[in-house]
């Protein structure tokens, strides 16, 4: 129990020290010189307006935290810094473990902006992400990815709650998702397992699946210093030629038309 709090007080002094660095580089798009990511930035990230579509999330979120059932939880990850068991309240995985609603309203917005038709997400939980996704294009397919039956099973009572009907959920293991064959994705959430050797399996598995307008979202990339150096690793890649760190996210790309430069933008 010692080496566990002095361990989580550890990763805390981890985390503000690379915020605190994060902001001394970061810049908002008068620093921006591409006109891909100026127009990302302005039009995307920036955007204030109150999207119809935000009622629906902020309703999900709601009925989510009203939920007083407790699931035991089968943690493919790595482990939780909240919650000490694997028996959880729905309400408490929805209120700790859940995407926060400004970043659950840019997942919706960004699959808005690129159009995005074949989306996946590793790391369904309880499901806000997903409905997100789902919201940002009807007309899209979104697929997900959750390792724990019991919380498969909330997340897609709520999907049918919410009639989204766009969202195919696969209750395995990522890497077993991996082994069919599947497409190419325009759009990839990966909020799963925070490890460095994790990360960056699932990095190379989805480089069989993008194409030149492709964009992973990497959650958590300051969650501790290994997986900041999955994400230094991966920006560095030779396909990568567009990355974008907002500290929550990282973003990548691989339009092979522009050179490779790397952002710091603040949200």
């Amino acid at each position: 129990m010692v080496r566990a709090v002095c361990q989580t007080g550890v990763t805390m002094r981890y985390q503000i020290s690379a915020y605190i660095k994060y902001l001394s580089r970061s810049t908002n798009q008068h620093g921006v010189h591409s006109p891909f990511v100026f127009d990302l930035v302005t039009q995307c990230f920036y955007d204030k307006k109150k999207y119809p579509q935000y009622a629906t999330l902020t309703k999900h979120r709601k009925a989510l935290l009203k939920n007083k059932d407790t699931i035991e939880v089968v943690d493919f990850g790595a482990g939780s810094r909240v919650f000490k068991g694997n028996n959880r309240l729905v309400s408490k995985i929805a209120k700790n473990a859940g995407i926060a609603p400004k970043r659950q309203r840019l997942l919706f917005r960004l699959v808005q902006y690129f159009n995005s038709k074949e989306v996946l997400e590793l790391g369904t939980s309880v499901g806000l992400g997903t409905i997100a996704l789902a919201l940002g294009n009807n007309n899209a397919n979104i697929q997900t990815v959750e390792g724990c039956p019991n919380t498969s099973k909330v997340a897609q009572s709520y999907f049918d709650r919410f009639n989204t009907t766009n969202i195919q959920l696969h209750t395995q293991t990522f890497p077993s998702f991996f082994e069919s064959p599947t497409t190419s994705f325009d759009l990839v959430y990966i909020d799963g397992n925070h490890s460095k050797e994790s990360t960056l399996s699932y990095f190379h598995a989805l480089l069989n699946h993008v194409h030149n307008d492709t964009v992973l979202i990497f959650d958590d990339i300051y969650w501790s210093p290994d997986m900041t150096s999955a994400w230094n690793e991966i920006i560095l890649h030779e396909k990568v030629t567009v990355s974008i760190d907002t500290f929550q996210w990282g973003l990548v790309f691989f339009r092979k038309e522009q050179s490779k430069q790397h952002f710091t933008i603040r949200l």
